[in-house]
């Protein structure tokens, strides 16, 4: 009986490691919409959970979707506008909260001499 209740154990407790194809945090779809009214050149987005460069942004346009391992509500964003670089500047995410499994855009605009993300919006669920 004892031999029965081991092998039971053990055969739960290997069903019960079996690796899902997702993690909570993500992965999460990454685009950018270009609110400004230049077009954003050379646009990279890391969300801590990844690097990718997004290719160029026209205005009011938005990129393709990129996969990011995780990400969050606020990323650090860089962009050339016309030859010149901008940056959201570097973010610390150890206080923050990952979207999870989603699609998300962030859109972007200029404020002074930054980009700044004006929102984050959440599109639709991960397929």
């Amino acid at each position: 009986m004892k031999k029965v209740i081991m092998v039971l154990l053990i055969a739960v407790s290997i069903a019960g490691c079996k690796k899902t194809k997702f993690d909570p945090e993500g992965p999460t779809d990454v685009r950018v919409k270009n609110l400004y009214t230049i077009a954003l050149t050379d646009v990279v987005v890391n969300t801590s959970g990844g690097t990718n460069s997004m290719g160029d942004v026209l205005p009011k346009g938005v990129s393709e979707y990129f996969r990011f391992d995780k990400a969050f509500n606020i990323a650090e964003i860089s962009a050339k506008i016309n030859g010149v670089q901008f940056s959201t500047g570097t973010v610390d995410y150890n206080a923050l909260t990952y979207i999870g499994q989603a699609k998300i855009t962030y859109e972007v605009t200029v404020e002074g001499n930054k980009l700044k993300i004006t929102n984050c919006s959440l599109d639709a669920p991960l397929d």
